[in-house]
């Protein structure tokens, strides 16, 4: 069994702040798993209650453990890769303002 231990009362309150105010769903989740392991939840349990696999919850406690408060955050340059290229993706910003230039003119009549 694995838990989180150490933690300071200021680092408990600032994982409650970020419990409870975050604008990140899964930030919010990562902070509330770490104060329950830190309380005595064991791993299974927090699994089974935030609907994830053991492993993941073993992800959150290594981020936790080697990043910090950082580790509560997703890295860059997760998701889909953009299929555009730079040029590609000028274009389209020109497309957009033209159209958008001609749904004012067509609606307020230029």
């Amino acid at each position: 069994m694995r838990f989180i231990k150490g933690l300071h009362i200021d680092t408990l309150n600032l994982l409650e702040r970020i419990y409870k105010q975050s604008k990140y769903y899964h930030v919010r989740r990562r902070a509330q798993c770490i104060q329950l392991s830190y309380e005595g939840h064991k791993m299974n349990d927090l699994a089974k209650l935030f609907s994830v696999t053991r492993r993941t919850i073993m992800d959150w406690f290594n981020d936790w453990e080697d990043f910090s408060l950082v580790g509560l955050y997703d890295q860059k340059g997760r998701g889909r890769k953009s299929k555009l290229n730079d040029e590609q993706k000028l274009q389209v910003k020109k497309w957009e303002e033209r159209k958008s230039e001609e749904f004012i003119c067509r609606y307020q009549k230029c």
